[in-house]
């Protein structure tokens, strides 16, 4: 049976490459391998979201969720150095990678990591993420449904979805999804991609703060 990039552990031997790569305006090597995501390249959703999002706020705690070998995270890492970054992925071989490359570009404060290994305390300033998508709708749902409610209050997530594979409906389904307190807009378009804004409203005794 071939190996998914959201297999947790891949059965193929590891076949590493080195790669040249833009993250946060400059150019660098990176480490990638077979049985991840999009191992020869920034695949175009990535790309689409790190182009259309804001920088990273300048500390706290961030989420990428879904990291593959870790372009989201080493991007955000590079943006805020004194912010904390969870890296957080089901497959064992990507988060090897993301650690083997945090430690080559001297990024010392990424968190490579599966989903029981971030404290339940932890709220994220920002979260970013290309959602496993082809992981099928109800394992998706309930991956949002545990992240996007550790959305610190006042803080956003941005989600990057390709339209034809159902960026519009889980943009209604969140719409519908996370109502109290929280708002889901469609924030950019670009190459058959949109990106997904939730945003956390501050305290409700205080009221909601724009949602652009």
């Amino acid at each position: 049976m071939a190996d998914h990039y959201f297999s947790a552990a891949p059965a193929s031997p590891e076949q590493t490459r080195r790669i040249r790569v833009t993250l946060d305006g400059r150019e660098v090597g990176v480490t990638t391998a077979n049985g991840v995501f999009s191992p020869d390249r920034i695949d175009r959703g990535t790309d689409v979201l790190l182009s259309n999002s804001p920088d990273a706020p300048p500390g706290g705690d961030f989420l990428d969720l879904g990291c593959g070998w870790g372009a989201i995270s080493l991007t955000l890492a590079m943006q805020a150095p004194h912010a904390r970054i969870w890296a957080l992925d089901v497959n064992e071989r990507a988060l090897d990678l993301v650690r083997r490359n945090a430690e080559a570009l001297g990024l010392d404060n990424v968190r490579a990591v599966t989903a029981d290994e971030i404290p339940s305390d932890v709220a994220f300033r920002t979260i970013r993420s290309n959602p496993p998508i082809r992981i099928g709708k109800p394992a998706l749902h309930e991956l949002l449904e545990t992240w996007i409610p550790r959305l610190d209050r006042k803080s956003d997530a941005y989600l990057v979805v390709q339209k034809n594979l159902g960026s519009d409906s889980l943009q209604r389904w969140m719409e519908a999804t996370f109502t109290t307190d929280f708002s889901t807009r469609r924030h950019a378009t670009a190459k058959g991609f949109r990106v997904i804004k939730v945003r956390h409203h501050s305290d409700p005794r205080t009221g909601p703060i724009a949602t652009s």
